[in-house]
């Protein structure tokens, strides 16, 4: 546990039994996965026993696979795309949310926590798909549960959490870990940091997550993996905040949005984009975890809002901005028209008609706000390609109006017109600077409008023409890297099998024996011949030899865990990669795969035959120096077990290399 936690205390906390926990199916998938020879069939078994997190979890594996050619629709495929680790922790979560949808704690908003949770987690997934500080289905889980010290403080102590939040409203400059720290010795982060290791979630996640709302505390090297997960988690919540934030407050949050980017070079518009993104991903994954969710502002065309729902002021979610730049489009009046979107912001009435009908007149589309906060939300939801706005007005004036606007990606395609009084230098520099296109002097004439709007539209065909060929030049990049990726997808796989081969399998053993030296914890390899194959092949023909080394592939895969890695090295001769595993465990698995392989019947014309294997296993010990003299002892057994009849599986190593290891 990390030094700065109070172990003392955590444990007196876990001791009293009242810590959110797991409960059920949930809590039973946790302790099989746990187990080292647990099999996907067990897994898919307990997991249709709770309909509602089956569906959770094909939800989970679709959203992380959307680049498959076909959607994931069985529970066995999801659990192959999540993978073990975020299973357990998706399964996790989704109990603690269903225990815990609702407290005893007064002053603790719990819809609103779990819509924040789920923002998180999205938030998490879509980062590292670019930062790459951890692979998306753990981004997800650990964005879901790294507030789960807050939720166990109102669990724990309902009346006194909800006296601190009540503070923290009252003066929300101070601390909260301060309070907390005087209120219970303990405060939330520790708790998160805590609870997640104790749930068995590595250290590289659980000690970043504590330093999540504070990162210039955290003192990790700059690059490093904790430093990017820090910052990443940083940025995700600052991303939940601006979704779940009113429209006075979204300024400083998207702000401070931007700032947290910055660290990891994020540009602002994949933010801006991001936040809208998730917005409808929020929606469907609430409605799929039952939650009562929190008043959001809908987006175009979607009604009311209450008054006293807070308010998000983004963009409506594209369906793929990068994928599918025409739908932005589909709202654009045709392009060999010279009609534009415009809205006209002012709080004068008069002013308002007066431009409004010069514009109208020449078959322009109009829309009126009558001060900045409308204006911003009407430039967000009616996305206008142009805007000409009043310098002075209530709430947020001309200037605070343009610079926010050009924070966002639809903001900084907008040609701002600002319409003014004042006729200094100095004050017609200053707009200039904060993002206005071109000016007005008050009051308007009809004629210098019409040649203003005509100016504006010059530069606005420009930007439409370049958009194009940035689209254009996108949609090659993207089919490129899609050919890219099928090639480099074809160059590793065995095109008899469909399972990985030999050069993807050396890759991956040089890349698991690093990573074996460095935690000094065992590595195992199979090594697995058919036996009497070239019989097959001389007497019956390749297509049955090839029959064969389908069944017997398929056969293998079977037997093995969801974490093993098989490939055809060439010939008749597999390899299973075993992470993790002692050499007692990995000769178990083996004897696993020989009894699956000798279950299996062929035909060749009358005769009826079985499919037997011998197989090698050794484990990775101090004296080996190279990942070729793990492979060449697990051949000393694979000779061994020939020598001894075959169809069995056989090692040349004492059974007690499974003690930890050494580094070498």
């Amino acid at each position: 546990m990390a030094p700065w936690i109070d172990v003392t205390q955590f444990e007196h906390l876990k001791a009293s039994g009242d810590l959110p926990s797991p409960k059920g199916v949930a809590l039973a998938l946790i302790r099989l996965i746990q187990k080292e020879d647990v099999s996907l069939a067990e897994l898919g078994k307990l997991s249709r026993a709770d309909p509602a997190f089956v569906g959770r979890l094909l939800k989970a594996a679709n959203a992380l696979s959307r680049q498959r050619r076909r959607p994931v629709g069985s529970v066995h495929d999801a659990l192959l795309v999540l993978g073990l680790p975020a299973v357990r922790t998706l399964a996790l979560g989704f109990s603690l949310i269903g225990e815990h949808g609702q407290g005893p704690c007064q002053g603790f908003d719990y819809a609103r926590y779990w819509s924040h949770c789920v923002l998180y987690a999205l938030a998490m997934q879509a980062l590292s798909l670019q930062i790459r500080c951890a692979a998306p289905e753990e981004a997800f889980s650990l964005g879901l549960l790294a507030r789960v010290g807050e939720l166990a403080l109102a669990t724990l102590y309902p009346k006194e959490f909800s006296g601190v939040l009540q503070q923290m409203a009252e003066a929300p400059e101070g601390s909260v870990f301060l309070l907390e720290q005087r209120a219970f010795a303990i405060t939330h982060r520790e708790l998160t940091s805590s609870m997640l290791e104790n749930w068995g979630l590595p250290p590289v996640f659980c000690e970043p997550v504590y330093f999540s709302e504070t990162p210039e505390e955290a003192h990790y090297p700059q690059g490093s993996r904790e430093f990017m997960l820090v910052h990443v988690l940083h940025v995700a919540r600052c991303v939940a905040d601006v979704c779940l934030g009113g429209a006075l407050e979204r300024p400083s949050l998207m702000g401070r949005l931007l700032g947290a980017g910055a660290v990891l070079a994020i540009e602002p518009a994949m933010l801006t984009d991001l936040c809208a993104e998730l917005l409808e991903q929020w929606t469907e994954w609430c409605q799929l975890l039952e939650l009562e969710t929190v008043s959001l502002l809908p987006l175009a065309g979607g009604g009311s809002v209450p008054e006293t729902a807070p308010v998000v002021s983004i963009p409506p979610p594209p369906v793929a901005v990068q994928a599918q730049p025409a739908q932005r489009l589909s709202l654009n009046i045709p392009q060999h028209s010279q009609a534009l979107r415009v809205v006209v912001v002012d709080d004068d009435p008069g002013t308002r008609l007066l431009v409004r009908r010069v514009l109208e007149g020449v078959g322009h589309q109009v829309r009126e706000a009558a001060d900045g906060l409308e204006g911003m939300q009407a430039a967000l939801e009616f996305r206008p390609q142009m805007m000409i706005v009043d310098w002075m007005m209530p709430h947020m004036g001309g200037l605070e109006l343009s610079r926010a606007l050009r924070q966002t990606k639809i903001g900084r395609e907008i040609y701002i017109i600002i319409m003014t009084g004042q006729e200094d230098e100095e004050c017609l520099i200053e707009a200039f600077e904060n993002g206005v296109d071109d000016f007005m002097h008050k009051p308007i004439r009809g004629r210098v409008l019409a040649a203003r709007l005509r100016a504006g539209q010059r530069v606005i065909r420009l930007q439409q023409e370049l958009d194009r060929d940035r689209d254009e030049i996108r949609h090659f990049a993207s089919e490129l890297a899609v050919s890219n990726r099928r090639l480099q997808e074809v160059a590793l796989t065995d095109a008899l099998t469909g399972f990985p081969n030999r050069r993807y399998a050396l890759e991956r053993l040089q890349q698991e024996w690093s990573a074996s030296v460095r935690s000094r914890r065992p590595l195992s390899v199979m090594v697995i011949d058919v036996d009497k194959f070239k019989h097959y092949n001389d007497t019956y023909g390749h297509d049955f030899g090839d029959t064969v080394l389908r069944q017997a592939s398929a056969g293998i895969k079977a037997a093995l865990r969801t974490q093993d890695v098989l490939a055809r090295m060439g010939g008749d001769e597999f390899l299973v990669l075993c992470a993790d595993t002692d050499l007692k465990a990995a000769l178990v698995c083996a004897e696993r795969v020989r009894s699956s392989v000798a279950g299996i019947r062929l035909r060749a014309g009358e005769v009826e035959m079985k499919v037997s294997l011998s197989i090698g296993v050794a484990c990775r010990v101090g004296d080996m120096q190279d990942p070729a003299a793990l492979i060449k002892r697990a051949d000393e057994g694979l000779y061994r077990a020939k020598e001894l009849g075959r169809d069995r599986a056989e090692t040349s190593q004492q059974e007690g290399c499974a003690a930890p290891l050494p580094a070498s």
